[in-house]
């Protein structure tokens, strides 16, 4: 597969499931990430009689879907009532994955409000556990993403955003059905960077590199060619970890993401 088909597109929110995959037929996308957490992608919707021509669309014209949980929802939720409610609705994501014949989920390892981080990480990492064993009896593959940094003063951050954050949870975690989204503009807004996350983070289970440029001083997802991202050092970097796996375009419209694939590949080494 050459690297332009490698290279996918997060669909997000903006479409139903059902009409992101006729896009990604029309715009010869052969990777997609849909969340369904809200219409028009509700997630208790999706039953067998919503879910049956949507994955036999995918399979007739070789989609590849994945489903992409929301941040917001805090994996590492300790409060009465909360809690159950994150795990179930990690079942319900597993179980929409197995209906739609999707091949990956990408999920988090939740917020900490400073003071509590290494509660937050250890209740995150036992759901997280839970999680991959209903995985496992479902087929699912689980992908955990990277995320962004906050600022110092900032009392909210994410789980895990630097390597020791991450290889906390996968050094924990031997499922076979679990692993890494490595989100690039992530990585930049840390002193190791993008090389620094290769060195250092567990490149033997990349299952996705998402995608988007950045200025490398705070969240934004930028076009590329646009922010201080240097891209064929970083396709460098990832094909010589033998991944041959997807990329995935997380950035402005749909328009955008289509245009950046086009730059991407103009950088792509060899």
């Amino acid at each position: 597969m050459n690297i332009l088909d490698r290279i996918g597109v997060d669909v997000g929110r903006k479409l139903s499931v059902e009409d992101a995959v006729q896009w990604a037929i029309d715009h010869d996308v052969t990777f997609i990430d849909c969340q369904i957490d809200i219409e028009p992608n509700a997630l208790e919707t999706f039953d067998e009689a919503r879910c049956r021509p949507v994955r036999e669309k995918c399979k007739e014209h070789g989609i590849q879907l994945g489903l992409h949980t929301l941040s917001a929802v805090n994996v590492a939720e300790f409060s009465p009532f909360l809690s159950e409610a994150v795990d179930k609705y990690l079942r319900a994501y597993i179980d929409a994955f197995a209906l739609l014949d999707a091949k990956w989920i990408v999920v988090h390892g939740g917020y900490h409000f400073t003071d509590d981080v290494q509660k937050r990480m250890e209740v995150g990492l036992e759901r997280l556990k839970r999680t991959l064993g209903y995985a496992e009896e479902k087929g699912a593959r689980i992908l955990l993403e990277n995320l962004n940094w906050e600022p110092d003063l900032a009392e909210v951050h994410y789980l895990p955003t630097d390597v020791e954050e991450t290889m906390y949870y996968f050094d924990r975690l031997d499922s076979p059905n679990l692993g890494w989204s490595f989100t690039i503009n992530h990585a930049t807004l840390l002193p190791v960077g993008i090389a620094g996350f290769l060195d250092g983070g567990p490149t033997d289970r990349l299952g996705e590199v998402r995608m988007a440029d950045s200025n490398g001083e705070y969240e934004l997802h930028m076009q590329p060619g646009e922010g201080m991202v240097d891209w064929t050092d970083m396709f460098r970097r990832i094909e010589a970890t033998g991944y041959s796996g997807h990329y995935m375009n997380a950035f402005g419209s749909l328009d955008d993401m289509l245009r950046g694939r086009e730059f991407q590949v103009g950088k792509f080494p060899g």
